[in-house]
């Protein structure tokens, strides 16, 4: 038998047909068996250089977990990723790496690249099913850190502190520890069990977490640091604050941000009978945005019980910033795609109630800014939409709390925390990264940037 397997394209993911999921919560994809992923692994080629590895935020050595696989030693290539990741089964599920290590495999030069991120999930899922043992909590350094916000970058940031040996305590202004990966990621992309298995295993190393603490509220930055004895504060409280596109209609009842209609459907569970949070269960939906959090809204709101499921976007399919497989995923479980698509106005009626979407069609003049093709009006095409709920997905900006109750902390114009590349903000000893800093991101760069963040505040305590 060949050392490796030379098929040219990777083993596929089993998965729910598209029209008996889109009518359940159930986890979408199914996951490798152990033989297709030792198979899988196989088609790794071992290179000298491993492009794979520069393209990982938070650089896993994947050349040697995947060589692991291929020899059936599970529970070996999970040490490796654990080395360098605090959420494995989570990376696995919605990193995009199709744009990051899979974009860089050799393999995809003349074929399609090696599953890494199957691979990666499929020894996650392996591990939380075979492992008895708990991880060994480290001894304690005497240091304290605060890190506010558990989402990826925070999470990150206090797994990799308290592996060195710090006594770290995560603030969740919500009720349950996670951020977005809990409110804003459906339980059909990722179930809520896996992300709270990834926190108590945070738990197990010593890592605290205190939820329904709004810091800005509940206590200041300067109170963690002054009254309660933190060395260090990391900031990793997202970008939770949605925007709107100000055209008329956008105050009516039927009218959500897709923050909103996903943490109602996410995280408290809307969709279940007797759910105690209440939710609009439209039947012809507008889901305004082309990114991924809109696919989710779509997707979402196809199985809350929407007859039909509309994401209008002003450009073409080509523009979409979602992830390819998303687009697919939502396309087979039909979803409509209405491209080169404006809202300019939300039709109601006297009661308030959304009875339609007027529209403009657009078409592609020269690039923009971003590099993409400029959407231009096309005078005289407005057409209205029968449509009785509008979800907006236009990304989001950072929550102002924070800054409004941090006296020197440097923000931007939209209220983004200001920090260098070690994630140092404008007070000393007060760090931040992930979406506080860049803005609407991807929980892999985010999980970067809590893990660059935890290097630098170590350095810091040290040098004091």
């Amino acid at each position: 038998m060949p050392k490796f397997n030379m098929d040219p394209k990777k083993h596929p993911m089993p998965s729910q047909d598209p029209l008996v999921r889109n009518k359940n919560f159930k986890e979408v994809a199914l996951g490798y068996d152990e033989a297709t992923a030792i198979e899988e692994a196989k088609r790794c080629i071992g290179c000298k250089h491993k492009p794979c590895v520069t393209g990982c935020p938070v650089a896993v050595d994947i050349p040697a977990f995947v060589a692991l696989v291929a020899e059936g030693k599970f529970e070996e290539a999970y040490e490796v990723i654990q080395r360098t990741s605090s959420l494995p089964a989570v990376c696995g599920r919605v990193c995009p790496q199709e744009t990051q290590c899979e974009g860089k495999c050799t393999r995809g030069i003349k074929g399609e690249p090696v599953g890494i991120g199957r691979l990666e999930r499929f020894v996650a899922d392996w591990h939380m099913a075979h492992s008895e043992a708990a991880p060994t909590c480290p001894m304690r350094n005497g240091h304290k850190v605060a890190v506010v916000g558990s989402g990826p970058a925070g999470l990150t940031c206090a797994g990799d502190l308290a592996k060195m040996g710090y006594d770290v305590t995560v603030f969740e202004a919500l009720h349950m520890a996670g951020g977005v990966l809990v409110y804003g990621i459906p339980e059909f992309r990722l179930p809520k069990d896996i992300v709270k298995r990834e926190v108590e295993g945070l738990k197990h190393i010593g890592v605290k977490i205190e939820t329904d603490s709004v810091i800005g509220r509940v206590l200041t930055i300067d109170e963690l640091k002054e009254e309660y004895g933190f060395e260090a504060v990391f900031l990793g409280t997202g970008a939770g604050l949605p925007k709107f596109m100000g055209i008329k209609g956008e105050g009516a009842r039927g009218v959500f941000s897709a923050n909103e209609y996903l943490t109602r459907t996410n995280l408290m569970k809307a969709y279940e009978p007797d759910s105690e949070t209440p939710i609009m269960h439209a039947k012809k939906i507008a889901v305004v945005g082309g990114g991924n959090v809109a696919m989710d809204a779509a997707r979402c709101a196809k199985r809350l019980g929407a007859d039909v499921v509309y994401i209008v976007y002003r450009r073409s399919e080509a523009e979409l910033p979602a992830r390819r497989e998303e687009v697919e995923h939502a396309k087979e479980e039909e979803i409509v795609f209405r491209l080169l698509t404006n809202p300019v106005e939300i039709l109601t009626d006297a009661d308030d109630n959304v009875t339609g979407l007027r529209c403009i069609r657009m078409e592609l003049g020269e690039p923009d800014a971003s590099g993409r093709r400029r959407p231009v009006e096309v005078p005289g095409s407005e057409f209205v939409m029968d449509v009785d709920c509008v979800i907006m997905a236009l990304g989001t900006s950072p929550n102002p709390l924070i800054k409004s109750t941090t006296p020197g902390l440097e923000t931007q114009r939209r209220g983004e925390i200001v920090a260098d590349e070690n994630g140092k903000t404008s007070i000393e000893g007060v760090y931040a990264g992930g979406d506080a800093v860049t803005g609407a991101a991807t929980v892999i760069l985010a999980m970067g940037a809590g893990k660059t963040a935890a290097k630098a505040i170590d350095e810091y305590i040290r040098s004091k």
